[in-house]
């Protein structure tokens, strides 16, 4: 008798398979928060069955993909590149230096 289809089965690997890959990746940090966000965070992880620590992480990487995402474009004065007959300006925003410091971290930390 089978008791799991197997797309449950495959499902279910597939979710060790990306645990496995985001659990080795973690590393252990340190942080001071305010009183109000350690209780939100502590109510958080009980309502959903998790640690403060796995709660905070989900967050901080959700705000993080956002933050990148809206990163303004602030353009310079100076043409980079033409694309469809329009000039595309250097971008003199906070993106540029946010990239090369991440570039150099993920060098650093790799």
């Amino acid at each position: 008798m089978n008791i799991m289809p197997e797309r449950h089965i495959n499902s279910l690997l597939t979710e060790l398979e990306t645990r496995s890959r985001r659990v080795a990746n973690e590393r252990a940090v340190s942080l001071k928060i305010d009183h109000e966000d350690l209780v939100r965070l502590k109510a958080l992880a009980e309502v959903y069955g998790l640690s403060v620590d796995e709660v905070t992480a989900c967050l901080l990487h959700q705000v993080l993909v956002e933050v990148e995402e809206k990163m303004p474009y602030r353009a310079g004065t100076r043409v980079i590149r033409v694309e469809d007959d329009e000039p595309v300006y250097e971008d003199v925003g906070p993106t540029p230096r946010y990239l090369e410091a991440k570039r150099r971290f993920e060098q650093e930390c790799a």
